[in-house]
């Protein structure tokens, strides 16, 4: 294999944990290749910055998983269905989407054994993904975002949805904030209140962002409930973009070893 170049594309994206991953992947397997990252403003660049900084693959995170979907030439049957695209791969001038996140997700929580009624807090690209395999797998997701119009393709999918105007109270086995609430700031992913009528009943939360403590994290542990950040799912996640960046010349055993180094060093 050449020497290729892959980076991580988002804003912010100081924070990424991905190139640690995968250059410890690329140094332990013996490929020649190096991943950095890039911090891109406007998503509707992704393409021509993709091309411009002659880059063989990349993987795409918040804001623009979206965007990442519309740049593709090709896309994933899976990635097609869900609209949103983490993982992106050049061949022959053309950019292949693959969605990443979802499966990386459904790994993370199958520790969570009984849950099957899930709160998504946010309805943006990652939620997208991650709640179709969800439903697919058997559970009940339901959706709440703070405004309507992302909402319109989940009620179209057949979820179940409310906004911040509209909430109704219940119980749910995990709550999950799939929105960047609290990565940069002291935020919270909805309204506090919500947030005091559905944790006490729920056997888990869990963040998508991962390296913080993040405010809703803290407050389920007031809550006395187990959490669980995004490292897993960023791991898992990792591993198969991996395998896509090397034309699946690895499997998910081989490269799991390295990737899991970047978490502790």
């Amino acid at each position: 294999m050449s020497k290729h170049l892959f980076a991580i594309f988002g804003n912010p994206v100081s924070h990424s944990k991905s190139p640690l991953m995968h250059n410890l992947a690329f140094r332990g397997l013996k490929i020649d290749a190096c991943y950095t990252r890039y911090l891109l403003e406007n998503g509707g660049k992704l393409k021509d910055k993709f091309f411009e900084l002659g880059l063989k693959g990349i993987n795409i995170t918040v804001p623009h998983k979206e965007y990442a979907y519309q740049a593709c030439d090709e896309l994933d049957p899976f990635a097609q269905k869900v609209g949103a695209v983490n993982t992106i791969v050049e061949r022959d001038g053309k950019l292949y989407g693959y969605n990443t996140d979802a499966p990386g997700f459904l790994k993370a929580i199958s520790e969570f054994n009984g849950a099957k009624k899930v709160l998504f807090l946010g309805a943006g690209g990652t939620a997208q993904s991650t709640s179709m395999i969800l439903k697919e797998a058997g559970y009940d997701v339901t959706i709440l975002n703070r405004s309507e119009g992302r909402l319109v393709r989940y009620q179209e999918a057949g979820f179940e949805t409310y906004t911040f105007e509209n909430f109704k109270i219940q119980e749910y086995d995990l709550v999950i904030n799939m929105t960047s609430a609290g990565l940069e700031d002291d935020s919270l992913p909805c309204p506090k209140e919500f947030l005091d009528e559905v944790i006490p009943s729920a056997k888990a939360c869990i963040d998508i962002i991962y390296g913080k403590d993040t405010p809703f994290l803290k407050l389920a542990k007031a809550h006395n409930k187990p959490t669980k950040d995004g490292a897993d799912m960023l791991l898992y996640q990792g591993v198969i973009a991996f395998e896509y960046f090397t034309d699946n010349a690895y499997k998910f055993h081989e490269i799991i070893p390295y990737m899991k180094r970047a978490f502790i060093l």
